[in-house]
């Protein structure tokens, strides 16, 4: 097996502590930070994306491979900023307001991350505002993603897609929104531009709204 293939099949494992020397002795071979990135860390987590869809995989093993994944991601960093590799797109991510759950919020921050997407987190229980405030002073953001796993806090979703259009910076981004109580039907009806049912689905979305 070459270094990248044993980065991959540690990835898929959920080894994160192998892929980081893997990671690094790629590096000390020579090989690119981004083809490191791009055929090493990635398609693993695609793979494991379209089993958990299909329910061949399950949350344990998508955290432990996005964890790993995260792991080797974090040693390239320095290595990409270098090279010069563009983010293909920037995401702000959230629970919404009143609502404390994380997981479903954190597979999908890591999902878009494999996909070679910069995300800035901003954790639980996120406020309309906090939303409006981070895109006034994040411009260049082009996805909102909206978690919420309680049906009593869906409102909140349609709260914060009301206070961006309000703050008049709806045309600039586009809305993602999921969580156990969301339905395609719903996310219609609040305008969200896109919904989908799990992490793996969503990554790929995110994807489809930046390249348009």
């Amino acid at each position: 097996m070459t270094i990248i293939e044993d980065i991959s099949s540690a990835v898929m494992r959920g080894k994160k502590k192998e892929v980081k020397p893997l990671v690094q002795q790629a590096l000390d071979e020579g090989i690119a930070a981004e083809v490191i990135l791009n055929e090493g860390l990635v398609p693993p987590m695609g793979i494991i994306g379209d089993k958990f869809s299909a329910g061949e995989a399950f949350v344990p093993e998508m955290l432990v491979a996005a964890r790993a994944m995260a792991a080797g991601t974090e040693v390239l960093k320095p290595h990409l900023a270098e090279e010069g590799a563009e983010p293909v797109g920037k995401a702000v991510i959230g629970t919404v307001k009143g609502d404390m759950h994380d997981i479903g919020k954190n597979l999908v921050r890591m999902m878009i991350e494999s996909k070679g997407f910069e995300v800035a987190d901003l954790g639980v229980d996120v406020a309309p505002e906090q939303f409006v405030t981070f895109l006034q002073e994040h411009e260049d953001t082009d996805i909102v993603c909206c978690s919420a796993l309680l049906t009593t806090t869906m409102p909140a979703i349609k709260a914060t897609i009301d206070a961006i259009e309000a703050a008049g910076l709806r045309d600039q981004v586009k809305v993602m929104v999921g969580g156990a109580p969301v339905t395609q039907a719903f996310a219609d009806e609040v305008g969200a531009d896109a919904y989908t049912a799990d992490a793996g689905a969503a990554a790929v979305r995110a994807v489809e709204l930046v390249r348009g």
